[in-house]
């Protein structure tokens, strides 16, 4: 039996190709503190003590080995003056995109993060997990890519038109918005975030062919990536990146979050040497689950990818769904408790469920 480690202990001798002394796991619940808390989502994201003190209890709560200071996506519309929507049982959504055509784009700015109110909020989150986490346990902070923001900056049609039809106006959007990415990971950094998240669902195959990819959002993030001053963690919200995996490995990337879609063993294999693995849960399919099918699928994604490190469990999207009842993340978390433990011995002896 190998001695404790801390959470971040735990995650660092992951990440180092080596096994910890228990298989590290991530439950990012970035709603759920909200109703123990008696507050609406809107209220909830409006202070940052509220969300600060929702990751903390979730830490309490699920034993898990990291914290997200993470608001919302919109956040990253808000600050270029961008509508966000709230809902009341489930994430704030961007609106009507800003970008409204895509002449706009040749003046486009970056915004001034000290200017928009949900993006310091969210550094304040930051430091006041750092102040009372230290450096137990790992305190993630979350970009959006330069090639996925355009999404939700001008809409999945005019940016696809960009894209492929509008080289100048796409090297302009992806100048301002590697800038802003940047400053916007490094604030971050400085407040406390010892890794960030790089989510970038339009490089997943599946929404571009690899050839694209190696073209434009491969180049983004190896520009980006060597400018962020801490490790990153580049996670396609449920996309699919086995045919790139490898070229993944090549952006200076130290982790990625994989795809439900995909053979968990596979990726385990094509990973081997180059990079470890964040996922991959079904956080759709966990609304429905009951407390047995949760140990189920902790078992197998244990038994496919877990062994010798390299191999951090946590859902596939990045995100666990408002919906998703409390006694199935405990599950999940009494289920890694269990059967994670080094050395696995038993998934030698006992054959996976699938």
């Amino acid at each position: 039996m190998s001695q404790t480690m801390t959470s971040l202990q735990r995650i660092l001798t992951a990440l180092g190709q080596k096994p910890p002394d228990r298989v590290p796991f991530v439950l990012p619940v970035t709603m759920h503190a909200a109703r123990q808390m008696g507050l609406s989502l809107r209220e909830y994201f409006s202070k940052a003590e509220y969300v600060a003190e929702g990751q903390l209890r979730a830490r309490d709560q699920f034993r898990h080995d990291a914290v997200v200071g993470f608001l919302y996506a919109p956040v990253e519309v808000e600050a270029w003056g961008g509508e966000v929507i709230f809902f009341d049982d489930g994430p704030p959504n961007s609106g009507e995109p800003f970008i409204r055509k895509p002449e706009d784009i040749s003046h486009l700015q970056s915004p001034q993060i000290e200017n928009c109110p949900s993006m310091m909020r969210t550094i304040e989150v930051l430091r006041l997990l750092k102040e009372r986490i230290g450096d137990d346990a790992l305190i993630l902070g979350v970009v959006m890519s330069p090639f996925s923001l355009p999404v939700m900056q001008m809409g999945f049609d005019h940016y696809l038109q960009v894209m492929y039809e509008c080289p100048h106006l796409f090297e302009r959007l992806m100048q301002v918005n590697e800038a802003f990415c940047v400053d916007w990971a490094n604030r971050q950094v400085a407040a406390g975030a010892m890794a960030i998240v790089y989510f970038d669902p339009v490089s997943s195959t599946t929404i571009i062919p690899r050839e694209k990819y190696l073209q434009s959002g491969f180049l983004i993030a190896q520009r980006v990536i060597a400018q962020i001053k801490a490790p990153v963690v580049t996670h396609f919200a449920s996309g699919r990146c086995l045919p790139i995996l490898a070229d993944v490995a090549q952006t200076g990337t130290v982790l990625v979050g994989v795809s439900v879609e995909e053979d968990l063993r596979a990726l385990k294999s094509a990973a081997a040497g180059k990079v470890s693995l964040l996922g991959n849960l079904n956080a759709i399919e966990m609304r429905r689950w009951t407390p047995q099918q949760a140990e189920v699928a902790v078992k197998d994604c244990i038994a496919r990818a877990a062994e010798g490190g390299g191999y951090i469990l946590a859902d596939n999207h990045g995100e666990i769904p408002y919906q998703v009842p409390e006694e199935v993340l405990m599950a999940i978390s009494e289920a890694v408790h269990r059967w994670g433990n080094y050395p696995l011995d038993w998934v030698k002896g006992d054959a996976a469920p699938h």
